[in-house]
């Protein structure tokens, strides 16, 4: 798990700069290198090289990684360079010594650069067949060596072949540019800035690329946030944040051109094309199996998270297999409502781990803040801050932590997987009626109720189908705040009538990988905790995904078909144990001050200028709506017995809060004149 960042910098023939410190200035570096830093603590490395593409353009490239070592400690620093015939450390350099220059110091050789951040969970399958069609290792079990001899065994088939969590840049010195990748199903981020000729930026938080424009004194325009942008959890997948800005989507990967834009050669979720495999408990048994046993191999301390439900009781139950003396945690939170430590502590005694219960420290008012200025975007889900707790509590006891991310989203256990066999016919339904059943339920102060729930499903008739399920702020209420949902979506061709598969195609290719991956990943790596998600293995999420409705879900049984693996291991009683879910009190939070949250939600909503820099955008929010929710939330907590009095606004003036977090944030950074160019 590290930090990854770099540049490229394409010249016309003749038009380079006479040395590649002027091309790249090793200032560019140290700015991406201070936005990833607090992913990798226990290692750093720089790499440049120069090369001339067979058209004539010469190429300047500069790759940045911070370590946090999880294997071979010794054998897998970054940059790893390999010369055609050995690995050539000696080419890298550490920030604050003399710029080393590859081209200068190994002439005329193949050159092959590698940053990578994540995991190869079948290096040692691919190392086998790698050395059987001749290539050397040197190191002992790095997998980072892997993608060096994969690189020039496979080319661009390299990505296919892993079963992996990652995000990478690999610097072909002979093709004279990088490919950038993104596993298929993000579990790694990677963002770009491919603005046009002749750079391009890369790295693995958007914080460092926008400070790294800023520094390269390029405008930051947000005109993405304005139509590109806006969705459920923020800041929509591959939609520009700001000109030029973008995640690279969960499964793509691509060149540099000539003008320096991102030329693609994999679009994502090809996972989603049928496999002809038929999907069967006992086959869902093997195969999680499996996926567990590869994602146990580290140099360093290694647990499981466990909750009360069954996606992470499997895991841990699988992992004990291979090591009986697994650590198995939960974290106490300090609100009982949301608190699993009691079921979890059943579901250990019952399958007999060595099970700790672990309390957590939490500041959610300071946590908040440095989580999104680390981040760098405007991420709306709250469940950050509880995840970003046990991850550190739990990297108190180990490095590596096994979880059940993805169980939910690839075996359907949400509420709403009940609706989508509807969504059709409650398509169909005359819009004026809609609009009625919307109005007379207008959601009430708890946002578990039943009410509550009735009510997201009437707002998703009147307004854009199954979206409405997972919108934070549904159509109608982001109509009146002034926004739009973002263009990817329709890119994507989400548009019209949504049946069960097109709404399943939404949460692989949008919700997964850009709110839950997104927020389990950035709340880890700040507290320096790598963590693995079996579920998300390639074998077994793709024929899950691509079963039909009756067999994922028997009887409209959410998450049946993994139920029934599950009663091979654990009682009724757990496996039917109602779905609690990972959620902090927020909207109670704001009314009593918890941990600062009130005082913070009223200093930066009720301020002079709540989101500095957007309205230049284009980006006009209604304050009189905003001033409304806060008004109908505080009524809902006064008089909740009471559904038509008030209403909890909670999520939505979370995502508000964050978004004026992260515009104080940018604004602060913001030189005084910058040019559109360096």
């Amino acid at each position: 798990m590290c930090g990854i960042a770099g540049v490229l910098r394409i010249h016309e023939p003749g038009h380079e700069p006479p040395h590649p410190l002027e091309a790249i200035p090793e200032a560019w570096l140290d700015v991406l290198d201070e936005g990833i830093k607090h992913r990798g603590p226990d290692g750093q490395g720089r790499f440049r090289d120069r090369a001339t593409r067979p058209d004539g353009t010469v190429v300047d490239v500069a790759f940045v990684h911070r370590r946090l070592s999880i294997l071979d400690h010794q054998g897998g620093h970054q940059p790893m360079v390999h010369d055609g015939d050995r690995l050539r450390p000696d080419l890298t350099y550490q920030p604050g010594e003399e710029p080393k220059l590859a081209h200068e110091l190994c002439p005329d050789k193949p050159l092959v650069a590698v940053v990578f951040n994540g995991c190869i969970y079948n290096q040692h399958e691919l190392r086998t067949e790698l050395t059987q069609q001749g290539a050397w290792f040197e190191t002992d079990h790095s997998d980072t060596e892997v993608l060096v001899h994969g690189w020039r065994a496979w080319k661009g088939n390299l990505p296919e072949r892993l079963d992996a969590m990652f995000a990478l840049g690999i610097w072909d010195r002979l093709a004279g540019d990088v490919l950038l990748g993104r596993d298929a199903f993000g579990e790694k981020p990677l963002f770009v800035d491919g603005r046009g000729a002749p750079t391009l930026v890369f790295s693995g938080t958007m914080s460092s690329l926008l400070r790294s424009r800023l520094a390269r004194r390029q405008a930051i325009t947000l005109e993405g946030l304005r139509l590109k942008g806006w969705t459920q959890y923020g800041w929509n997948q591959g939609a520009e944040l700001a000109e030029g800005v973008r995640s690279m989507y969960a499964g793509e990967y691509g060149f540099a051109t000539s003008n320096a834009q991102m030329r693609i050669i994999r679009w994502p979720h090809e996972v989603m094309s049928p496999s002809g495999e038929v999907i069967t408990p006992s086959r869902v048994d093997r195969l999680l199996r499996e996926s567990v046993h590869h994602r146990l191999e580290a140099d360093v301390s290694l647990g499981c998270f466990l909750s009360g439900g069954i996606d992470s009781a499997l895991i841990a139950k699988y992992a004990a297999e291979v090591n009986p003396d697994l650590a198995t945690f939960t974290v106490r939170m300090p609100f009982r409502d949301f608190d699993e430590s009691d079921a979890a502590a059943t579901t250990a005694r019952h399958l007999g781990l060595q099970h700790a219960v672990l309390d957590c420290s939490t500041q959610p008012a300071e946590d908040l803040v440095g989580l999104i200025t680390e981040l760098g975007l405007p991420f709306g889900d709250s469940s950050l801050l509880p995840t970003h707790w046990v991850s550190r509590a739990a990297r108190q006891h180990v490095r590596v932590a096994l979880s059940g991310d993805g169980g939910d989203d690839i075996f359907l256990g949400y509420d709403r997987h009940r609706v989508i066999r509807w969504l059709p016919k409650l398509g169909r339904v005359p819009g004026d009626k809609r609009e009625i059943l919307a109005d007379l339920l207008p959601g009430g102060g708890n946002p578990r109720s039943r009410l509550s729930r009735l009510s997201r499903i009437a707002m998703m008739m009147q307004g854009d189908g199954y979206k409405e399920l997972v919108a934070i702020f549904p159509r109608p209420l982001l109509s009146q705040l002034g926004l739009d949902y973002g263009g990817a979506i329709a890119h994507w061709g989400f548009t019209g009538d949504w049946g069960e598969e097109t709404a399943r195609r939404f949460d692989a290719i949008f919700y997964l990988p850009e709110d839950l991956l997104r927020k389990s990943d950035s709340a880890s790596m700040a507290a320096s905790l790598e963590v693995r998600t079996p579920f998300l293995a390639r074998s077994v999420a793709q024929p899950a995904l691509n079963a039909p409705l009756h067999i994922l879900m028997p009887n409209n049984q959410r998450k049946g078909l993994l139920k029934q693996v599950a009663r091979k291991y654990l009682p009724d009683s757990i496996v039917d144990r109602p779905k609690q879910g990972f959620a902090i009190p927020i909207g109670q939070w704001f009314r009593d001050d918890y941990g600062g949250l009130r005082q913070l939600l009223y200093d930066h909503l009720e301020s002079a200028d709540p989101f500095p820099g957007l309205a230049s955008a284009g980006v006009e929010i209604n304050m009189g709506f905003v001033r409304q929710m806060l008004r109908e939330h505080d009524a809902a907590g006064e008089r909740s017995i009471n559904p038509w009095h008030g209403r909890d606004h909670s999520q939505r003036l979370y995502m508000l809060l964050v978004l004026s977090i992260w515009a104080r944030w940018l604004d602060g950074l913001r030189p005084a004149e910058p040019s559109d160019e360096s």
